[in-house]
């Protein structure tokens, strides 16, 4: 059987960069989509030279709605097969709901939501045909709880999430796997993006965006369907299911800042 090929969005930097080189430490072929053509096109060169695998640069904005069906045909015409989907890209954007503009909360879904279902449903069905592959989405630990001043990205992260179980349950009967990769605080250029790099959540600690990739990876490989890299995160879901909504959602804003 000829290696894998893993499709990975947000390739360019972050915890999808560091997933991008842990799958083609494997020996996966990789195709990397992100906005950033250079640095793609730089880093495909790169994965190719070191690790002696196919490598390919798509340039792709996933707030734009076509995007997904533009990368299928893309890959399609390379004579490509996608075996590994993961959907790493999306952002966030710190303020209070009604301060922040509409189009960024817009693209915020576009990407972080619209484009995961879309590439989700157009590559699953190959790898459901062959019996194989699956699909890693990237979540955050802040799909357990509402984000106050930052609403809607904790929103999205928590449809990745439930998105991710329930077809994780769908597919259990079949070789598909499903995983959902949810880290928390990372070393990554998301803080200083989303207006966060400043804040009590980032100042208490950020993980290693490696030791994510690999931990992320690993559960994968498992077929374990929540991924939790790190003790700390670990405890966040069990903490939070006996302790009250409402102090929750005060501890959460007060993070924020």
């Amino acid at each position: 059987m000829p290696a894998e090929t893993v499709l990975i969005t947000g390739a360019s930097s972050g915890i999808g960069m560091e997933l991008a080189r842990v799958f083609a430490a494997e020996g996966s072929n990789l195709v990397l989509a992100a906005r950033r053509e250079k640095r793609i096109a730089a880093l495909a060169e790169q994965f190719r030279d070191e690790f002696v695998i196919d490598t390919v640069a798509i340039p792709a904005d996933l707030s734009e709605p076509d995007t997904p069906q533009i990368l299928l045909e893309k890959t399609q015409a390379l004579g490509i097969e996608i075996d590994v989907l993961v959907n790493n890209a999306g952002f966030g954007q710190a303020g209070r709901f009604d301060r922040i503009d509409v189009n960024r909360h817009l693209d915020m879904i576009a990407v972080n939501i619209a484009a995961l279902t879309h590439l989700t449903r157009l590559f699953l069905p190959g790898m459901v045909r062959r019996d194989r592959g699956g699909v890693l989405n990237v979540a955050s630990t802040a799909a357990f709880v509402p984000g106050p001043l930052v609403a809607v990205y904790y929103a999205s992260k928590a449809y990745v999430l439930s998105f991710t179980e329930a077809l994780a349950e769908e597919l259990a009967e079949t070789s598909v796997t499903v995983s959902c990769l949810c880290p928390g605080p990372t070393k990554t250029e998301f803080a200083e993006i989303a207006g966060l790099d400043t804040s009590t959540l980032f100042r208490l600690g950020m993980a290693d965006a490696r030791k994510v990739a690999e931990a992320g990876v690993r559960g994968f490989r498992n077929r374990q369907v929540v991924i939790l890299p790190g003790i700390r995160n670990k405890l966040t879901p069990p903490a939070i299911r006996v302790s009250p909504r409402s102090m929750v959602r005060k501890i959460v804003k007060k993070l924020q800042g």
